[in-house]
């Protein structure tokens, strides 16, 4: 068994009745009033006591101030070993760094900021053939490679990025530049993969929009076609009043805004009034003397009831 394991957990008499010398060190190494009243001590080990003092510094709830003295064997005097400022058990902690790549969400790059891409970033590949030959021939001229090389740019002046000069003629890099091909690198299967899950998930088949919309985008006016892979399940919407308008959608996306979804029919007319003149029926102005209940008598006084 060790020593360190056999010292005794038992502060030391002197060195925890030394309050006011770890007092005044945690004051001088702290800024005026931010130490706050004793809040106990522990044993580190044989003749070695830390103090905690409360920490009322903005910011710091729960810190304490430990200062640690210690005493040598069979001295009488106690001596200070080291002022720190420690979290306490309920204490305010900052979270956990994230990496900047992780914590970058959509929506996060704004004007003038720039997103450094890795080379080995898996949404990309080369755009054409030559990214093994030595620039310029690479699938980077000498140029590009500088500029893509840089991660991050510092604008003080305002000036804008200069922009790198044409590569050599006859390179593959200049041939693919007259050719409207200068991309040196283009999206992988992995990244078409992945824009499409993104895209489908906003406005796909499954959305709410989608499932009680009267029909699909694929038979609607406002559909934009797209070129490439995508096209054959992807479009842009240019309804301004839909959802999503100006978005990318599933060509199974669909939602009230449809140009076919509500084709008012014309109101019914009215039949005009026809007037038949061919027959006439007279209607006379007093009724008959014999259209009563009652036998018309020659004698009123003979009546029944006296009246007919």
């Amino acid at each position: 068994m060790s020593a360190a394991t056999t010292r005794s957990r038992t502060p030391d008499r002197l060195c925890a009745e030394a309050v006011d010398l770890a007092r005044a060190a945690a004051e001088e190494a702290a800024a005026p009033g931010v130490v706050g009243e004793h809040a106990g001590l522990v044993s580190e080990g044989d003749r070695v006591v830390t103090h905690f003092f409360e920490c009322k510094e903005l910011g710091y709830r729960g810190w304490r101030w430990a200062v640690t003295v210690a005493r040598a064997s069979r001295a009488k005097y106690v001596t200070l070993d080291e002022v720190v400022l420690l979290p306490g058990p309920d204490a305010l902690l900052a979270p956990e760094w994230v990496p900047w790549s992780e914590r970058l969400r959509p929506g996060d790059l704004g004007p003038g900021d720039l997103l450094p891409t890795d080379a080995d970033d898996l949404r990309l590949e080369p755009g054409y053939s030559g990214e093994d030959e030595p620039p310029p021939n690479s699938a980077l001229s000498e140029e590009m490679a500088e500029l893509v090389g840089t991660e991050d740019i510092e604008v003080t002046d305002g000036r804008s990025t200069p922009v790198p000069v044409a590569p050599a003629r006859g390179s593959i890099a200049a041939v693919a530049d007259e050719l409207g091909m200068r991309r040196a690198r283009v999206l992988s299967r992995y990244g078409l993969h992945t824009a499409a899950d993104r895209w489908e998930e906003s406005y796909g088949p499954k959305t709410a929009m989608a499932q009680a919309a009267p029909a699909a985008c694929v038979s609607c006016g406002f559909l934009v076609r797209i070129g490439g892979s995508l096209g054959q399940a992807f479009g842009v919407c240019t309804n301004e009043f839909a959802p999503a308008d100006g978005r990318m959608v599933s060509l199974a996306y669909g939602c009230g805004g449809h140009s076919e979804a509500a084709v008012m029919p014309k109101p019914p007319r009215p039949a005009p009034p026809v007037i038949d003149e061919t027959m006439v029926d007279p209607f006379p102005l007093r009724p008959a003397a014999d259209s009563g209940s009652v036998p018309v008598a020659q004698d009123a006084s003979a009546a029944e009831l006296g009246h007919s």
